[in-house]
This record gives C-alpha cells, structure tokens and sequence, in this order.
C-alpha cells in the first residue's frame, strides 16, 4: 500500500541518518568507565615518569623552548607521582570557597591546585572529586599563569619563576582575597590582589608602581598550559581542545590533533574576548583586560616535554615615573554549568561566553530544549520526569501536523479497498494507476506523505535531546528511578546476563538493558498498528526494524531511550483515538495475532 511504502522509506532514511551520526558523530561509552581509565591510565603513567625530567622527552635532554615574548616554564623540575609531594615543593596559599578547593602557588603565582567539590569521578558517593587544575611536576600538568614580559630598562619582572610574597591573610576564599608582592632591583613594586567568587572565577588584579626616575614600558602575559589531553578520542558531537573568541575571527575551536599538526594558530589582534582549554566538561579560560590590544595565541610544543597552550600578549604598558598602572585579569576554572556561565557573560561583559559550551550547530533547537528541561527539573525535581514532561509538551506541540497525519492515514485505510481496485484494473499500465491514484488521493483529501511526518518530526527533536545530555554537566551523573543512577550515560544492564542475576561480563555490543527492550516493545506495537505490508520486503523490514532499533540505541545514553519509549506510547495512544474516531480499524490486535499464529504448510 502506498502509505506503508513511504512510511518505511521514511523509516529506512531514518536508520540511515541514525547510522551514519552513529559512525561519525560518536557511539558513546559509559562516562564512568572513560574517567575511571583515564585515572587509571595517569597512575601508570605517573609511575614510569617519575623519574623522568619534566623539560625532556625520552631520549632528549633538550630543554623545552621559550615561547615570543613570554617566558618558557621552568623544564629542570622532575615529574613527580604523588599529588602531595609536588603540591608541599612549594610556598602556597590555601583556597576554599563554596566550589573549589585547593592552593595557589608562590613561585609564579600560579592557579594550579583547583579540585571541584561539587563533582566526582563516578556516580558512587566516596569516589575522588574532580581535579581540575594540576602542579607542572605531575604528569597530568595543567595551570594558569599571569606574568609580565619586560626590557633591561624594567629589570627583572614576575615570571614563571618569581616567588611572591604573600601579606597577611593566607587563605584565598570569596570573603577574603589575598594580596601578593614582588619589588625588583630597579625600584618597580607589584602588587598582585587575587580574588575569587563562590563559583569558578578569580580576578586578578596587577597594579605596577614605578619608584624609579625614568617611564619604563611592559607587557602583561596570560598563559593556560597543559601537559596532558584526554585519552578518549574527540567527537564530531563535541568539541575538546584549545578554544577562544577573540577579535575578528570570533569563535576558534582548535583540536589537540590540530594543533599538534599546526603547532601555532595566531589569531588577530584583539581588544576583547576570553580564550583557554575545555573538556567536555570542564575548563580553564583567561580574559584579558580590555585596556590594551592583545595577541592571543594556541600553541603546541614538542620540543623537550609536550604541552599545549592557550596564551595572549598584551601591548607595551608604560608605566611614568613615579606612577602606578593597573591590569585586571579573569581566570574561569571550573565545570561548564550553563547558568553560571551565562550569568558571567551577562554581568562581566564577556563576548560570547556562552559558547565554551558546545551547542552545536542546532544550538536554536539544543538550547530551548535545555531551557525547557532545566526549569522543569526545577519543578519535579527529577532530570527524568523532566524528560517525560518535555516530551508531552512537545507532542502538545506538535499535535495538529501529527493529528493530521493520522487523520490522513486513517483515511487511507478507508480508501483501501478502492486502491486495491485501481492497481487491479491498470496492473498493466503503471501511468495509468499513478494518475488514478493522484486523483483519488485528491477527490478523498488525502495525503499519501501523511505516515511520514510522525516520524520526521522526532528526528530533530531527538538529535537535539541526545547533544543537550551528552555536553550539559546538568545532565552528568543525574538519576532517574530504579538501577538508572546517570542519564547521560547508557542502560548498565543487560539481557544476556538476566540484568545481573548472572555471574559473568558482557560484551558491549550486547549490553541491552531494561530499557532499550522497552523502547524496542513499544516501537513494535506502533508499528503493528497499520496493516502488515503485502510486499515480503516491507514485511521483513516492518518485523525487523524494532529489533535494530534497540540494538542501536542500548548504546545511547538511558534518558535519550527513555524519551523515546515514552514519545512511541503516547504516539501509539494517539493514533488510537484518532483511528477511532475516524471509524478505521485497529489493526494491532489482528497483527499480533497473525505474528503468532501458525502459518499452513503447503500439504495443509
């Protein structure tokens, strides 16, 4: 029948387009599993490198090169494998606020002993909080820097080496910053005044004041440098690596890959804007002062110890004898909550900050989605709940182009009996039959393309819901009801091993959860709502396609299979009561039916 050849056209196109995002875009795994390898993976790392030096590779003793301008980082320190002892190595002052714990440097006064409280590596409650920001002897190295770069007129100047002083309070927390200093051998005092919010953001203020009898003139430099990068492969979904919005190219997205080809990716200049390194979580970002021009730039270097880096040079600074200048700098380090980070776009004038998070090109779909998630989860409580009320609202939505469609094919059940007619009587004339057809389909006000827009509605809908869960923190590690303890990540359990009553692993390929199987029912039953196909292919393809459904999506994360289930049983309800008030037959219960019924053997 000709809706059910275009509803399974609609329906092969679909497991195309499923197929192909599944292939290029990403098949994601278990987000417990990746973070618990890549801390596994760091241990063993951290135990062959101990006793390597930080500034060389294996087999060079060549130190690491100085960057343009900015002062390379120190390269004789040796990596060291406990967090502790390269933390106690050096002078710090302590940090805690109602998100972040841990110290910052004296030697360069660096940021770099940041753990968030509020996140943890798994979903079990006494598992290691997040560490973010890490001390350059760990082989997991990654901090931020703020410096000068001067001239032989200004002396020495706060570098990777200087070790500040700190005055009085020595505890940075939001209601007490703290204050360091630094005075050279020619007369130039710096007071470097740290301070940091509840949440993720330090502002760091450099005031400059020249003792001496001449105007000198120097720069401020910013720099985020990382030893290490994810050991998971990066994604077509989203992005991870170097990143900043900054003069006329606005919004860079730089991969680790990339820039290992590349080594330098050197933007204009700019006057605005903010640049770092993100996870899919997490990042560190610095923003330069808007006072003066900077050059912002994204570096690799593999000369003596690998690290990327994400740095900026402003324009000389004069500073007039006997004169003071100041220069403000913000460090964001911390997760990639989308309410914070919209909060500091909007009330510390950061240029398109919102885009550390990654909302893809459909950001105009993804983004309304999160909103309506986000505010029903502050109403039920439940990231889950919210799901299944925002997929009744978009049904509600929807309604009148899905009522209509079923209208539609409704009609075409009644009209059968007449197609059947026509294709008998021109069965020899294909022209013939399309153009009796064309014109039945418009004396009866019936649209052949009806069955295809129930399901080419939910594909956007569904490719929008599935970004919102794999890049929001919202959405990391947030429960449902029952085994489902994170969202974001797929089904843990499996039929092949009785939802874990049996003793033994599966193969991830056949990790079919509660779940998925659920999916999987409800999209038979809805299929089984038309008439089976008299074609042996579009039989075979309406028995088989919910079996490969649930096969391909067990791997997607739970609330994105939840959504689904769900979206196919209100669908299923729908179209009952539209085919019943239209006076169409119900075919499900005749095709469950005919499915289980034996079939007569040709003696018979």
């Amino acid at each position: 029948m000709e809706n059910n050849r275009n509803f399974f056209i609609t329906i092969a196109l679909s497991v195309l387009i499923l197929t192909l995002w599944q292939v290029f875009y990403m098949n994601p795994r278990i987000e417990t599993q990746r973070e618990t390898a890549r801390i596994e993976a760091e241990r063993v790392a951290q135990e062959q490198k101990a006793a390597q030096p930080a500034g060389t590779t294996p087999g060079s003793a060549t130190p690491a090169a100085p960057q343009a301008g900015i002062p390379g980082a120190p390269t004789t320190q040796a990596a060291i494998a406990d967090r502790a002892q390269a933390i106690s190595g050096s002078g710090r002052v302590a940090l805690d606020t109602p998100s972040l714990k841990g110290s910052i440097n004296l030697t360069g006064a660096r940021i770099d002993d940041i753990s968030l409280k509020h996140y943890r590596v798994t979903v079990e409650p006494n598992s290691p909080v997040i560490e973010l920001l890490n001390p350059q002897a760990l082989p997991s190295g990654f901090y931020g820097e703020i410096g000068f770069v001067g001239s032989e007129a200004t002396g020495a100047v706060p570098g990777p080496d200087t070790v500040w002083t700190a005055e009085g309070n020595q505890t940075l927390t939001p209601a007490t910053p703290i204050t360091l200093t630094y005075t050279n051998e020619k007369g130039l005092t710096f007071k470097r005044a740290i301070a940091v919010d509840e949440n993720y953001m330090f502002t760091v203020t450099d005031t400059v004041t020249n003792a001496g009898n001449a105007d000198v003139a120097l720069s401020n430099y910013g720099r985020l440098t990382r030893f290490d990068k994810p050991l998971h492969a990066s994604t077509y979904v989203l992005h991870e690596g170097l990143i900043g919005v900054t003069g006329t190219e606005g919004l860079q997205e730089i991969s680790y890959s990339t820039i290992e080809d590349d080594k330098q990716v050197l933007p204009g200049k700019s006057t605005d804007g903010w640049l770092g390194i993100t996870d899919k979580y997490w990042a560190a970002t610095l923003v330069p002062s808007g006072k003066q021009p900077f050059q912002p730039r994204f570096s690799y270097f593999d000369d003596g110890r690998p690290r990327y880096q994400a740095d900026y040079l402003t324009d000389p600074i004069t500073v007039a004898a006997g004169q003071s200048a100041t220069v403000e700098t913000l460090v964001f380090a911390g997760a990639k909550e989308v309410a914070k980070i919209n909060a500091y776009e909007a009330d510390r004038q950061i240029r398109q900050f919102e885009l550390l998070i990654d909302w893809g090109w459909f950001y105009f779909i993804t983004k309304p989605m999160f909103w309506l998630i986000d505010n029903l989860y502050k109403l039920l409580g439940n990231f889950g709940l919210a799901i299944l009320a925002t997929t009744v609202i978009v049904k509600a939505i929807f309604f009148p182009l899905a009522n209509k469609s079923y209208k539609s094919m409704a009609n075409m059940k009644m009209v059968q009996p007449k197609m059947l007619e026509i294709r008998e009587k021109y069965a020899d004339d294909k022209m013939k039959q399309q153009q009796a057809m064309m014109e039945l389909y418009k004396t009866e006000k019936i649209n052949p393309l009806a069955g295809c827009w129930p399901v080419l509605i939910q594909i956007p809908v569904f490719f929008a819901l599935y970004k919102v869960l794999y890049v929001t923190i919202e959405m990391r590690h947030a429960p449902f009801f029952g085994w489902i303890h994170d969202l974001a990540a797929p089904d843990p359990t499996s039929i092949f091993n009785l939802f874990g009553l049996l003793p033994w692993g599966v193969p991830a390929f056949l990790m079919i959860g509660v779940w998925p199987l659920i999916m999987g029912v409800t999209m038979f039953l809805q299929m089984r709502m038309n008439p089976t196909p008299p074609d042996p292919t579009q039989a075979m393809i309406f028995t088989w396609m919910p079996i490969l459904f649930t096969f391909m999506l067990a791997s997607f994360p739970a609330g994105l299979v939840i959504y689904w289930a769900w979206n196919n049983s209100l669908s299923i309800l729908q179209q009952g009561v539209i085919m019943k008030r239209q006076g169409a037959k119900i075919e499900l219960w005749d095709n469950l039916v005919a499915l289980f019924k034996k079939k007569p053997t040709p003696a018979e």
